[in-house]
Formats: structure tokens, sequence, C-alpha cells
């Protein structure tokens, strides 16, 4: 279920609105078809596995998939359930049951009743690699990746405002390859106006995968930037699953304040500013018994001289 939660990254973001899940179907321990959510959210990940496999391959192998099989029939496909009963695999293993109504349950018992056995694993990383689908379904709000690009001493620019770079190019490369997995990109107003960034994707081969933009501002929507005036209103984003948020300090507060955010990046330059702007502004926080334990280190690494840490609310 590992190796298939990590082959449901290439879903991302061109899947939604439908989720990236991803499929491995396994015979005598070896891997003989896979298969992840494809673009606009069709074929899904079961169909277009099985599409790899000859007639009758599929017959008693076991099926690894991150998000239990659709249940319900659309004019885009016919249910993956449906299809696995046809397929008849000897056994599926299922990361997560599915939210959606449509599905919650009756995908699996679709697949019992055709005399398939079924393992529900409810495991982290089918559920990680979910995290945005699974937001949107059961917190009517998208999953928030905070991202913050700081110096030894916590400041992203300089007491004037100026804050290019703060980081290398390297981590700056790091920060684009995240953008292109997330739906959408927030900034503040004011960092809007100051700086006016672009909020695209500047890596070769991934500029169409652009998020689309957004502005936390009571002020005047630019045009094609959509805005939302306070945190809270990410609930109204639509289809959105995964945004990613990139200040500045008034704007990564305010999605602290409301303890909106699940995810920190956290990208350290060895610079010292002194007297710089700070990376956040006050966040609520009363004494620091209530700092500890919100947040747990999932990955560090080096990108060149700066360093990447991120960082998993603990809820």
């Amino acid at each position: 279920m590992a190796a298939a939660a990590r082959l449901a990254a290439r879903a991302r973001p061109l899947s939604h609105p439908n989720p990236g899940v991803a499929a491995l179907m396994v015979r005598d321990g070896h891997v003989v078809a896979r298969g992840w959510t494809q673009q606009s959210g069709r074929p899904h990940a079961e169909a277009h596995a099985l599409a790899g496999l000859a007639e009758g391959q599929a017959r008693g192998a076991t099926l690894y998939v991150t998000l239990e099989p659709c249940a319900h029939d659309s004019d885009r496909g016919p249910a993956c359930a449906k299809l696995l009963c046809e397929a008849r695999p000897s056994r599926v293993v299922i990361g997560q049951t599915d939210p959606d109504p449509r599905t919650a349950g009756k995908g699996i018992s679709m697949l019992k009743r055709a005399g398939i056995a079924v393992d529900l694993l409810e495991d982290e990383a089918s559920a990680a690699s979910l995290r945005g689908y699974l937001a949107v379904r059961q917190n009517r709000r998208p999953s928030v990746t905070l991202k913050l690009a700081m110096s030894l001493d916590g400041c992203i620019a300089l007491a004037d405002g100026s804050s290019q770079w703060i980081t290398g190019e390297v981590a700056r490369a790091h920060v684009h390859a995240h953008r292109a997995r997330h739906d959408a990109i927030l900034v503040g107003g004011a960092t809007w106006r100051s700086d006016r960034p672009r909020l695209d994707v500047r890596l070769p081969g991934l500029e169409s995968r652009s998020p689309r933009r957004f502005l936390l501002t009571r002020g005047v929507k630019p045009d094609d930037v959509s805005i939302i005036n306070r945190p809270e209103q990410i609930a109204e984003m639509g289809d959105v699953q995964y945004l990613y948020v990139e200040g500045g300090a008034e704007t990564a507060a305010s999605f602290l304040k409301t303890d909106l955010v699940d995810e920190l990046h956290i990208y350290t330059a060895p610079i010292l500013i002194g007297d710089g702007l700070r990376g956040l502004s006050g966040i609520g926080l009363d004494d620091l018994a209530g700092a500890h334990s919100r947040w747990q280190l999932c990955e560090r690494r080096q990108l060149g001289s700066d360093t990447f840490a991120s960082y998993l609310r603990t809820r």
C-alpha cells in the first residue's frame, strides 16, 4: 500500500476534481499492472491498471488500491467495483473507505457479494496520499500547506521590505515543484501590491501546472485572480483540494491563528538579517504549553546551501 500511495503522487493535481488514486495489481509477489487516476479524473486508477492486463490476467491476483473502488456508474465510465467484479481478482486491499455517499462502503459490498476477499487498512500512507480529497469531504475545505522562506533569525525580508532572494536557486526550484502539485496558491494583498508575484510554475515542462491564483484581501480584485476576505472562506474555493499559502507574515499568521494549516514547509537560508521583517506576526498564542506537540517533522533535506523541513499538524 505504501508503494501504491507513492504512485498516487503522479495523479496530483491533474486528476482533480477527482481524488488522486493509485492501484497495483500483484501476482506471485510481482507487480503485473499499475494505474493512477488520469487527467480530469478518468479513467480511474483501477480501470487504468486493468487496461494494462491481458484478458483473464487479473483472475486470482491481488489488487492494492489507495481508495475504495467507486460503486456508481457515470456517463464517463462504469463503476470500478463493477469492473473488478468482472475481472475477478481473488483479493482487493483498500487503503481508505470513500466518504463520497455514492460509494461509502457500497464498493466494498459489491466486491464481497462477488466472492472477492476485501481487506480494509485505513492506513497512514494512503490517507496522506489522499489528504486533499479527504479534507474536502470530511472538513469541507482544502488541505492547506503554508510555505515560509526565512533567514536563520526568522526574517523574510530586510527592514525596507526587500525580499529577493532569501533562498537560493535550488530551493526556489523546489518551491515551484510544490506549486505544481497544488490546485491553488494564495498570498496576502500586501504581498501582491508590493511584489506583484507571478505565482506560477516556471520549471521546464511543467509550466501548464501553474495553480489557480487567490489573494487574501479586502481590496479590489485584480484581473485573473480570485479573492477571499478571510481564511475561513477557503471552504468556498469549489473543487480545490490542495491550497499552497505563500505569505506574507500577516497572511501566514491568520491561517495559523485559525488553525487551518495542515502542513508547514520551512525553507531556511544560512544568512542573518537582524533588523528585518519577521516571518510571522502574532498567532494568538497565550502560553508556551499550547505551542508544543502541534507539529511533527515528516521530512528534512538539504537544497544547495538552504535547508527544507516539512511538518504535519497533529490533531
